[in-house]
């Protein structure tokens, strides 16, 4: 029911919003690309176009790798283009939430913007797989 469920609600955020959110990652990713020192910042941009494109049943998680070199590429990342992208979730989601059937939308909009704002040291996975690593391990 779950899958059914973020389904329904994937096909409708991408017909609302997720297709004009993910030309937004994809043309900072290839802007991004242009100049060979800010490769990673394209690739953190195109992961995240991944994200946005289909985000119900998928969530973000802090990967503990993230060292210095991943919190100096996210404040220059949220200086360059984390900030403009952020707007655009949030009045995406204010449209969005215009509507009773556009609540959910507009709540995962503003569920993104963490990771727009700072993509380095996070990860994509299915909810279930994030659920399951969060639970603590029997000993």
């Amino acid at each position: 029911m779950r899958t059914l469920i973020s389904l329904i609600l994937n096909i409708i955020w991408l017909l609302t919003a997720g297709w004009s959110l993910f030309l937004g990652y994809v043309l900072a990713g290839i802007i991004a690309c242009i100049f060979i020192v800010t490769i990673p910042f394209g690739l953190a941009s195109f992961r995240i176009a991944g994200f946005v494109i289909w985000p119900f049943g998928r969530e973000v998680v802090d990967t503990h790798r993230g060292g210095a070199a991943s919190a100096i590429g996210n404040v220059i990342w949220f200086v360059i283009a984390g900030w403009w992208l952020a707007i655009g979730h949030v009045l995406t989601a204010v449209a969005q939430a215009i509507t009773i059937i556009g609540i959910p939308l507009a709540w995962a909009n503003i569920k993104l913007i963490p990771v727009t704002c700072f993509p380095f040291g996070k990860e994509v996975m299915g909810s279930d797989s994030a659920r399951s690593r969060m639970l603590p391990t029997a000993r």
